[in-house]
């Protein structure tokens, strides 16, 4: 009788997380807040056991194994949102028009962007994902990892020039740039 392979890899659990598995949906709660994800694949198996999450895949293919390794990934980023959070910074770059950026609600406005009149805005991801800016630097933080770095990328497209305003690059740096994340 031929013997099955099976793809699996296991995730070892804080002791202060309490993770629930729901068919193909993880909620992850921890002091920070809570994080639920949906991995909607028949083919991939979730399932905790004591302090551990198990992810099981029956086929033996690359596209399983990555997709495994993608889950695995996805729920360790989960975990360490709820215990640390996640923290983008950005730095404010300007040589003559004093640029402003200015959190508001659910966007980010960015004043005086090479001195046009019209603020540009920015949208800000997820419902626990909070901007604020000291000085120089625009700092992005939150417990979802996805959320957090697409509201950083969003800042920062919105200082990008295009069409007949774009200028080369190499000369001209104003704008919202991200340079560190934690």
């Amino acid at each position: 009788m031929p013997r099955i392979a099976v793809i699996e890899q296991v995730v070892e659990l804080p002791e202060n997380i309490e993770v629930i598995v729901e068919g193909q949906k993880v909620i992850v709660n921890g002091p920070r807040g809570e994080v639920q994800r949906d991995f909607s694949d028949s083919q991939i198996q979730i399932l905790k056991e004591n302090n551990k999450i198990t992810v099981l895949a029956g086929l033996v293919r690359k596209k399983e194994k990555a997709r495994v390794g993608t889950y695995i990934a996805h729920i360790k980023n989960m975990v360490k949102g709820v215990t640390e959070g996640f923290e983008y910074r950005l730095k404010i770059v300007y040589s003559h028009f004093p640029l402003t950026v200015e959190p508001k609600g659910k966007e980010v406005l960015i004043k005086n962007y090479i001195g046009e009149r019209a603020p540009r805005i920015a949208k800000v991801q997820g419902e626990k994902t909070t901007v604020r800016v000291e000085g120089d630097d625009v700092i992005v933080e939150g417990i979802n990892k996805e959320d957090v770095a697409q509201t950083a990328a969003n800042i920062q497209q919105c200082t990008r020039l295009r069409g007949k305003l774009r200028k080369d690059f190499r000369v001209f740096m104003d704008g919202v740039y991200i340079f560190s994340k934690k």
